[in-house]
């Protein structure tokens, strides 16, 4: 199983950034799809999720507005499209899959909003 996440960097506030997770080894429209995010010194917070065909999503409310969760089951990998970001959306933002019991973690990618 693997789970690789890709698209993240050094951006300036108000800019925008698209993740990408690129997974295989298991049935990617079985599973719901996340993203969580992890800022230096604080726990892991989910940001957004999709179900499984994509119908229904839910984001944190920091986020709200601004990211854009997306899946393509053809293709096994997830999107977070982050507009207008700021300082504050800094953190590594990790990839999940989950068909409970069974979970699975990407291995994260760093986001930087700085000027």
């Amino acid at each position: 199983v693997q789970l690789v996440e890709s698209g993240g960097g050094l951006v300036q506030p108000g800019g925008s950034l698209r993740l990408s997770c690129a997974t295989s080894g298991f049935t990617f429209s079985r599973y719901g799809m996340s993203w969580y995010r992890q800022a230096p010194g604080k726990e892991r917070e989910l940001v957004a999720s999709i179900t499984t065909a994509g119908i229904s999503t839910n984001y944190a409310d920091s986020v709200k507005g601004r990211f854009t969760i997306s899946r393509d089951n053809a293709k096994n990998t997830v999107y977070l499209q982050m507009n207008s970001l700021k300082p504050e959306d800094t953190a590594v933002y990790y990839c999940h899959a989950a068909d409970w019991p069974t979970v699975y973690w990407g291995q994260g990618t760093q986001v930087t909003v700085s000027s």
